[in-house]
């Protein structure tokens, strides 16, 4: 689920907006009224949407968008005067005062693309450790010895037996070793 945190310089406008959303059917993870705050909240959250003002007395909503980790967006309501000097390029911006309608059609937008991010993120391929590298290196070295392929050839024949047997490439690379007597060194 995404968190949300509310940040406003005046607690109360935080606080009332947070019954706005709340009674929308969103949930808020957090709401505070410092930029310090929101750093220290996405630091120990996994992702979600960060909705602030313009301007804190500890930081400018600038600064606070630069320290966001990835999975976070902001949503940045201000006045229009100031959001025609804000770069707002990798965020969304709602004129003050709003329309609720607007300012929930703006979220689910941003939520939609949140679990969009999150979605994609689970099907990334892990990273190899070291020994699944070294192992799959080692497979490719007795292929380009034995079988006089190069090594984007012997890659690609892992690669190609990995997906017809349906394991992958260090279970692949483990097979070619054992079926050819060759122990691995790790």
């Amino acid at each position: 689920m995404a968190d949300i945190i509310i940040s406003f310089p005046k607690l109360d406008d935080a606080k009332n907006l947070r019954r706005l959303l709340v009674k929308n059917g969103h949930d808020v993870a957090l709401v505070c009224d410092s930029g310090a705050q929101i750093v220290n909240a996405v630091n120990s959250l996994d992702g979600g949407i960060v909705i602030c003002g313009y301007r804190f007395s500890d930081m400018h909503y600038s600064e606070i968008h630069e320290y966001l980790p990835k999975g976070f967006q902001m949503l940045l309501l201000a006045s229009p005067a100031k959001l025609a000097d804000c770069d707002v390029r990798d965020m969304m911006a709602l004129p003050m005062p709003f329309k609720v309608q607007d300012l929930l059609s703006t979220l689910e937008t941003m939520l939609a693309q949140y679990y969009r991010w999150k979605k994609k993120q689970k099907k990334k391929p892990k990273a190899r450790s070291e020994k699944d590298k070294k192992i799959i290196l080692q497979a490719k070295e007795l292929l380009m010895e034995r079988n006089h392929m190069n090594e984007e050839e012997a890659h690609h024949y892992i690669q190609k037996v990995s997906m017809d047997s349906g394991t992958n490439m260090v279970e692949t690379a483990e097979m070619i070793l054992e079926l050819n007597g060759k122990e691995w060194d790790l």
